[in-house]
This record gives C-alpha cells, structure tokens and sequence, in this order.
C-alpha cells in the first residue's frame, strides 16, 4: 500500500496549532468545576439560595449546561466551605444564611 491510499506517513501528523487548540479546549472543560463551583457560591451568599433550599443537580447541571459530575464536584466543594449540607437520600440543602 503506497501513502496516497491512506498509509500512515510521517508528514501528515497533526500540526502543532491543532495540537494547542485541542489542548487548551481540555483545560477550559476542567475550568467548569471552578466556573460552576463560584457561581453556586456567589448564589448562596448573595441569598438567591435561602437557607434549607434543595439544591437539585440534576436542574442545576442543565441550567448550567454541564455534566451532573461538575455538579457534584461543585458540591464537594460547597460541603468542604459549610455552604452546603448533604443527606443521604435526600439531597443538598444549603445551609448558609446571609
């Protein structure tokens, strides 16, 4: 099989600007944790979120159009600051007052 019909050819490989497109696009997905992390925060204690409020991931992660795993990411975050509480089988409550 020659190169013109679809061989593996050391000329053709990926040029280095894709190669930094691509890679920049990854560190903007990992910045999702943080970007939806400080929005929840700011909503808790601006008092948009009231105190004992649910927190629901599976609305927040579509109003944010992210995965419920950046939720939930944001949610550990949100427990570690005292934002937040969790029960288990029922959910995330917020537990800040302003």
């Amino acid at each position: 099989m020659s190169h013109s019909e679809g061989g593996f050819c050391m000329k053709h490989k990926i040029p280095e600007e894709v190669i930094r497109e691509i890679f920049q696009r990854r560190l903007r997905r990992r910045d999702l944790n943080g970007e939806v992390y400080n929005k929840l925060k700011k909503m808790i204690l601006s008092g948009k979120f009231k105190k004992g409020e649910r927190l629901i991931q599976e609305e927040l992660a579509h109003s944010f159009d992210v995965s419920r795993t950046v939720v939930l990411n944001a949610f550990d975050q949100l427990e570690k600051d005292k934002l937040i509480v969790r029960k288990y089988k029922e959910g995330a409550f917020v537990s800040f007052k302003p």
